[in-house]
């Protein structure tokens, strides 16, 4: 193998290393301006996009045991990798193709299991985690509270008037 191909194939497992998830889009319509601004939002996330040769991702993802997704590598792609936040990155890559209707997500890779674009699109649209857990902490507290009050009135009704 060619020494630019091992440094590219190097480049992108370099790139894979840094998170458990892997999303591949199409950059075709998006300018240099674009991509700026995209970087810019994604290290919001401590997510990084990065243009790769497919056939350097094809290798590289190999080398990492990451299921086939050959069908995604045609034409021009990038990839978004990094941060430990996978919906907060879907979340970012939505609302830029939304504003900029221009990158365009192939398919993504979470723990190991190929994720469709569609799939992404609905985790897109999940709450963050710290909204899920202050719904799941006011389901706990609000049965517990309705518990109390329940006891409350109980032992108020049965106590004789003064």
């Amino acid at each position: 193998m060619r020494a630019e191909k091992k440094y590219l194939i190097s480049e992108v497992e370099g790139h894979l290393k840094k998170s458990d998830y892997v999303i591949l889009a199409n950059f075709t319509k998006v300018t240099v301006a674009d991509t700026a601004e995209l970087r810019s939002q994604l290290a919001a996330e401590n997510a990084e996009f990065h243009v790769v040769k497919n056939s350097s991702f094809r290798v590289a993802a190999k080398a990492f045991g990451l299921p086939e997704v050959d069908a995604a590598l045609a034409g021009p792609t990038a990839i978004v990798v990094g941060g430990k936040n996978p919906a907060g990155v879907a979340k970012v890559l939505k609302k830029f193709f939304e504003t900029k209707q221009k990158l365009e997500v192939k398919v993504g890779i979470l723990e190991k299991k190929v994720v469709s674009a569609q799939d992404l699109a609905a985790i897109a649209d999940l709450p963050s985690f710290d909204a899920l857990r202050a719904q799941f902490l006011s389901l706990l507290t609000s049965n517990a509270a309705a518990f109390v009050r329940v006891l409350d009135a109980k032992v108020k009704k049965e106590q004789p008037a003064a």
